[in-house]
């Protein structure tokens, strides 16, 4: 009688095939032996000052294990970082700074060799390594700059311009930085090497410096102060009571329409809401449109005073401190009103006075049907409250162009037009922009002094 031999060996093959399987899958699956290389990410690349640190993020969903950084030099290697500290922490920070006592290199370029290796058990458990080499050119010379011309002053709420003429081989932007946190962009105006901006006082802002930057690539910069003088002004102050009529009428209604108000039946919180989320979430879509400039060289700016409304008068002013009270209740809400309220006939034409192009026309919440048109070097119109729209986006607009008619779309009690200018996202005075003299003193005759230096 024979016996059958290899069941017990073909058995335990089996056995340890689908245990080799299942080791295998454990690990595909496994968080421990992901197979992902560790990101890099660096703050500068391609140009470096060899003063500021380059600032390097390091990304894993394992963990770092080690980190290095070497630079290389064509007659010495300098190891920067050599971190062997295993951690779980999956983003870590290291900042790369020059070699300790080398400060004025005499090589033109140095060799940056990052490598980084992460915690995972893959790779017969030495994890994954990134690796990554670039060539940095040493450029240690800021930025030549010099203001060319500005407006003599700026008023409070109101608009200058400054020129200035920037040199450096390796210019990355020029801009300039204020005491409130706003950057404008200098736009390249006239001919090479020459820089515009027009600048803004915010109403809200109590004081006003600004400082034009001119950086390179390599983190070199140099800073000059803008030589404008301060005048203030005072703006209106209006102390409005709320009716029942008003909020059982114009409010009611808008409460209907603005989704920030669904659920909310209390007519004095609808106003509030209205009144200062609603206006704040239009202002911001508003902001980030005419926020931007164009980086394409300028050739000149020479707007006319813009008149939108024929025989338009006055019926509400631009930055109006609008404070509200309700049955002795006081301040239950407040907002500036941003913007110089005109009217004359029910659905006047209202015209673009400059050139443009149209970079908004749609509704927004309490501006009602809004067009905002670009007249470039960062300066916006905006022309809210209209019950018909002519101009339509990307619409090139010609000087003296019917663009809209009055209204009463939005938040607007009787048929009149809100025209706001901006400069680079922030509202100017209305007025400035209306009057020839003023823009002769403070825009065209500053470009044309400027011209002269230019030329």
């Amino acid at each position: 009688m024979s016996r059958r031999r290899g069941n017990g060996s073909n058995g335990m093959g089996w056995v340890m095939g689908i245990a080799a399987i299942g080791a295998i899958g454990f690990m595909m699956m496994s968080p421990k032996f992901e197979r992902e290389d560790p990101k890099i990410t660096l703050s500068r690349t391609g140009y470096w000052n060899f003063r500021d640190p380059i600032d390097v993020t390091v990304e894993d969903k394992s963990g770092l294990k080690s980190f290095s950084a070497t630079l290389v030099g064509p007659h010495e290697d300098w190891s920067i970082i050599d971190d062997t500290t295993p951690s779980m922490v999956t983003k870590r920070h290291f900042k790369i700074l020059p070699p300790k006592g080398v400060r004025n290199p005499q090589a033109q370029s140095v060799e940056l060799t990052i490598k980084a290796t992460d915690n995972s058990l893959w790779g017969l458990f030495m994890g994954n390594t990134t690796k990554e080499t670039m060539t940095l050119v040493i450029d240690q010379r800021a930025p030549f700059l010099s203001v060319t011309a500005s407006s003599y002053k700026i008023q409070k709420g109101g608009s200058a311009i400054v020129i200035c003429k920037v040199d450096d081989p390796q210019l990355q932007n020029v801009t300039i930085e204020t005491n409130f946190g706003k950057t404008f962009v200098a736009q390249p105006f006239y001919k090479k090497g020459y820089y515009a901006s027009l600048l803004a006082w915010p109403v809200q802002q109590e004081t006003f410096n600004a400082t034009i930057v001119a950086r390179d690539k390599a983190g070199n910069e140099t800073r000059t102060a803008v030589p404008v003088r301060l005048k203030d002004h005072a703006y209106k102050v209006s102390n409005i009571e709320l009716s029942d009529a008003f909020l059982n009428g114009k409010i009611a209604q808008l409460a209907n329409v603005y989704p920030q108000t669904i659920g909310v039946t209390d007519r004095l919180e609808q106003f509030k809401i209205i009144n200062e989320k609603v206006r704040a979430d239009d202002e911001k879509i508003i902001h980030g449109i005419t926020a931007k400039v164009s980086t394409a060289l300028l050739h000149d700016f020479r707007p006319i005073p813009f008149y939108p409304l024929v025989n338009g008068q006055k019926v509400a002013d631009f930055a109006d401190h609008r404070i509200y009270s309700y049955k002795g209740k006081e301040n239950v809400s407040s907002a500036y009103h941003m913007g110089l309220d005109l009217a004359s006939i029910q659905g006047g034409a209202i015209k673009s006075s400059n050139a443009g192009k149209t970079v908004f026309s749609q509704p927004n919440g309490i501006y009602g049907n809004l067009p905002i048109i670009d007249h470039g070097l960062g300066l916006y119109t905006l022309y809210g409250h209209c019950s018909e729209v002519h101009a339509q986006e990307k619409d090139n607009v010609k000087a003296g162009q019917t663009i809209a008619k009055t209204g009463t779309s939005g938040y607007a009690m009787g048929d009149h037009l809100h025209f706001g200018v901006l400069v680079q996202g922030i509202e100017v005075r209305p007025e400035e922009w209306m009057d020839s003299q003023w823009i002769h003193d403070n825009i065209t005759s500053v470009i044309d002094a400027a011209k002269i230096v230019m030329h």
